[in-house]
């Protein structure tokens, strides 16, 4: 029996490993799961270098959102040790200056001490609107922006507003590639995810119906199905 490869997990803005629960179940058969934290730097690249130095010599690659982002940095920094990547609702465009502004805002509210009602506030543009009631997948995204917390979601929006725009680097990227994204994602849509898909050479690009922005949490068993078949 072929040994199981190792799938390096990347969580999104204020997200945490729970992102991931229902892939990691999923996807115990084909690949050892790992969750790398995005919430100890403030910088990309340093990121990266953090979640490159407790992953193997080589590893698939997955991440979300913020986790697309560091995902991109990885790409640049060590392309020979990513045997397969997968990108899901994020964007390969860096911040535009009305971006940065609100996540200057969002931060400012923070250190104010406004931090618990920056998700509330962000919800409506996380999940799809059939979801919004849910509580079962709210309480997840609460829980996980409350175990990020105040200080780590400073750094993170440090980390994403200072980050390389990833558009002139897609045609170097030569790995076997998944692109995957919400069709009603309102932080990163189709469009923005169909340039990522063809911006890189032989890449596989699938919209999810009924789905906003944490699709691996509002579509588990589509998203896994199809990371199965991309890590097969």
């Amino acid at each position: 029996m072929a040994a199981k490869q190792t799938l390096l997990l990347l969580p999104g803005l204020l997200c945490t490993e729970a992102l991931w629960q229902n892939q990691i179940k999923a996807l115990k058969g084909v690949a050892e799961c790992i969750v790398a934290d995005l919430t100890q730097y403030d910088s990309m690249v340093t990121l990266a270098r953090a979640a490159l130095q407790k992953a193997p010599p080589q590893f698939a690659l997955a991440g979300l959102s913020m986790g697309g982002y560091v995902a991109f940095e990885i790409m640049r920094q060590a392309p020979e040790r990513v045997t397969k990547l997968c990108l899901l609702d994020t964007s390969a465009r860096a911040d535009t200056p009305e971006q940065k502004e609100r996540r200057l805002s969002f931060i400012s509210m923070s250190r104010a001490g406004q931090f618990k009602g920056v998700t509330p506030r962000l919800l409506p543009s996380l999940v799809h609107t059939s979801r919004l009631k849910d509580e079962r997948l709210t309480d997840v995204v609460f829980g996980m922006a409350g175990r990020i917390g105040r200080d780590g979601f400073i750094r993170q929006q440090t980390a994403i507003m200072n980050r390389e725009d990833s558009l002139p680097t897609l045609a170097n990227i030569k790995c076997p590639t998944q692109v995957i994204v919400g069709r009603q994602d309102m932080l990163t849509p189709p469009e923005v995810m169909s340039e990522i898909a063809k911006g890189i050479a032989g890449a596989k690009y699938e919209v999810i119906e009924t789905c906003g922005h944490l699709s691996p949490l509002e579509q588990p068993d589509k998203v896994s199905e199809i990371m199965k078949a991309w890590l097969a």
